[in-house]
């Protein structure tokens, strides 16, 4: 049992060595989700090459009281240190739907996955949201970062925060604080608006990162953590299917670069469909990148084409499965 734990351990060693390419020479980007800084290194261990989506809610999640701006800083320092390099994408606070703010909220939400959450919820709280672009603004003099807006539904949002972005670019520049005046902003696609609306966004978003999670959650009107519909909870359901390829058609026009950084970019199966949907970033967590590095080094883009064409034109997700 330990030899085979070895030999499993030196292969996957071996392979986050390999290059990412498809048997038609397509490179295709692994990157990986983070929580906290301590695991960039584990997604460079496992062949990621970069961090595809930092979770930064978990800053306020783990601790009783909400993080400092001191706190977000040294956070993400400590993160752009251990990526050596390597390109960070964080997420702003995708707060709201969480046990967090509804046991502070005096009226807690009925439903609040529906509610005041991500975006809306930090445009409604501007000096907890300017703290946060601060902390990651500092950060990005040390080295290479993104900032992505979470639950994006409309123009206005992704407006705004663009807006205070550099409202709080103006600020340390008259403080004297250094930055990257240069930083690329985008956002997560996670409703069927946003995806529907995808050419419109991509004219203002600097990149797309397509969070399933959300997406399968709101195009199906499925509670992803209720245990009597979890049986309806499927992203290979072909109208989710059919958001991506919309996604991926009018970032390609656009020449948007376009990810996805949901737990379904982590199933093998389910990247083989993101391949042939014309997605060429996938970031999933650490644990799951050998295995997708190698499904990656296994296929050409022309088979995964043909399974997508097969599974987007059927009518159910069972007939996908």
């Amino acid at each position: 049992y330990l030899e085979t734990r070895e030999s499993l351990a030196v292969s996957i060693n071996e392979l986050a060595k390999l290059p990412s390419v498809t048997t038609d020479g397509t490179a295709i980007t692994l990157l990986g989700n983070i929580e906290s800084p301590e695991e960039v290194a584990q997604v460079r261990l496992c062949g990621g090459e970069g961090v595809g989506l930092y979770r930064t809610e978990f800053l306020y999640l783990m601790s009783e009281k909400a993080p400092t701006e001191e706190e977000h800083f040294e956070a993400y320092k400590h993160a752009v240190e251990l990526s050596k390099g390597r390109v960070l994408t964080i997420r702003t606070m995708d707060l709201g739907a969480d046990k967090y703010t509804q046991e502070q909220s005096e009226n807690p939400e009925r439903n609040p996955f529906l509610g005041l959450r991500s975006i809306r919820y930090c445009l409604q709280n501007l000096p907890m949201f300017k703290a946060q672009l601060r902390a990651i603004l500092r950060a990005s003099a040390l080295g290479p970062i993104k900032i992505m807006f979470p639950l994006v539904t409309n123009t206005s949002e992704l407006r705004q925060g663009k807006y205070l972005l550099n409202d709080v670019m103006e600020d340390l520049e008259d403080e004297g604080i250094a930055f990257d005046r240069k930083i690329e902003v985008g956002m997560m696609v996670e409703v069927p608006a946003a995806a529907l609306m995808a050419a419109t966004f991509a004219r203002e978003a600097g990149f797309f990162s397509i969070g399933t999670n959300d997406l399968v959650q709101y195009t199906l009107a499925v509670d992803r953590t209720n245990e009597r519909v979890a049986n309806l909870y499927n992203p290979f359901h072909p109208a989710v299917l059919q958001l991506i390829r919309n996604v991926g058609r009018a970032a390609r026009r656009y020449n948007v670069p376009v990810s996805c950084c949901g737990e379904s970019a982590g199933d093998p199966e389910f990247a083989l469909l993101l391949i042939g949907l014309g997605l060429r970033t996938l970031s999933a967590t650490a644990s799951s990148l050998p295995p997708l590095k190698r499904l990656v080094r296994k296929v050409s883009v022309q088979q995964c084409e043909r399974i997508a064409q097969k599974a987007i034109a059927l009518d159910s997700d069972v007939a996908v499965a």
